[in-house]
């Protein structure tokens, strides 16, 4: 039987894509170990899956600006390499995998120093630390965008996101049953991750008196974020979140409103949505969702709305533009190279093995 290590975490974005290989590697008889952290979300995601066995280790945040807490923090990633060590001599896996996140490097670390083939990969557009870190133990860097396939050089194959199989088996009819629309009008689906997007649910709600004259608006606003006053309001659905609903809503969108998190991005792309994407500005993140914004962009497969220019009026503008050009931009889309990156990175581990 192989096996293999799979590690990632700190957000649901470094954890999410290895639900999506996970079938087909049990299918192909992988015995499963995830190292992570021993309080992450990763392990509360991993951990109760069936035939996958959790292993934590300690690690440190990354952080690029100075703190106190990076000392301190430095000598838990040395000790997590050190128990990341012991158990990659322990299991003798085959290949790891790595989705990055701080928990990746000592585990990587710990892979290379057991002789194990590592294959990383990378959503945005640049690198995160925690790849930069650990790119020169991987065989082989996969990456989501062009871009970072350049920014890697040699180690860099253009793969996608690997995407769950039930992103694409929702159906229209099933969206407009949990919303409760009516389906009349094109349905415009705003999507803010589990968290919602706080500056977004204000100018959409702001905005909804002119919206609703032409769409119905779907909108998934973030846990805590209800807004009670518009319960009822005709052509308005909105829940804190969903799960195994949310390719049935998908489904039933005819555009979508989102920040520009890699994987969001890559499930649009993947079912040809038009799409308007308001990024995270730099002041809350290190930018790296107005790259990706950007990279779509000018490949003509988004239009772009930044948070310091919104407005409920030029929200209001910007959408009746993206459905205006819906069908030029569903035409980008299709010509696109393929978004959803579960068969390569599937072929990838499979080839690492054999180098």
């Amino acid at each position: 039987m192989k096996r293999i290590v799979l590690t990632g975490g700190g957000t649901a974005g470094h954890v999410t894509p290895h639900l999506a290989i996970l079938p087909s590697l049990l299918e192909r008889g992988y015995e499963i170990h995830y190292v992570g952290t021993p309080d992450g979300i990763e392990r509360s995601i991993m951990e109760p899956l069936e035939g996958v066995t959790y292993h934590p280790v300690e690690s440190g945040k990354l952080r690029r600006y100075f703190d106190l807490k990076n000392v301190t923090d430095a000598f838990r990633v040395i000790r997590g390499i050190e128990e990341a060590k012991k158990l990659m001599r322990e299991l003798r896996p085959d290949v790891c995998f790595s989705k990055g996140g701080f928990v990746s490097v000592p585990v990587v670390r710990g892979a290379a120093a057991a002789g194990v083939p590592i294959l990383c990969h990378e959503s945005d557009l640049t690198p995160g630390l925690a790849n930069k870190l650990s790119a020169r133990f991987a065989k082989v860097i996969a990456c989501t965008f062009p871009e970072c396939v350049e920014a890697v050089g040699s180690k860099g194959v253009l793969t996608g996101t690997p995407l769950r199989a039930s992103l694409f088996e929702g159906r229209r009819d099933k969206g407009l049953q949990i919303s409760g629309l009516d389906g009349e009008k094109p349905v415009l689906l705003m999507t803010g991750g589990s968290l919602g997007a706080q500056a977004v649910n204000k100018a959409l709600r702001e905005a909804l008196p002119a919206l609703l004259k032409s769409f119905d608006v779907l909108h998934l606003t973030g846990k805590g974020n209800l807004d009670p006053s518009l319960s009822g309001l005709k052509g308005y659905s909105q829940f804190e979140f969903v799960s195994d609903e949310m390719p049935h809503l998908l489904a039933c969108a005819d555009l979508v409103l989102s920040r520009a998190g890699s994987n969001t991005l890559c499930e649009l792309q993947a079912l040809k949505k038009p799409m308007l994407l308001v990024p995270y500005p730099s002041s809350a993140s290190r930018g790296d969702q107005i790259l990706n914004a950007e990279s779509f962009r000018r490949r003509g497969l988004a239009h772009v709305l930044p948070q310091d220019q919104m407005t409920a009026e030029s929200l209001t503008d910007a959408l009746f533009r993206l459905y205006g050009e819906r069908d030029t931009l569903r035409s980008a889309l299709e010509k696109a190279p393929a978004a959803n990156g579960t068969k390569k990175i599937l072929a990838l581990i499979e080839d690492i093995q054999k180098k």
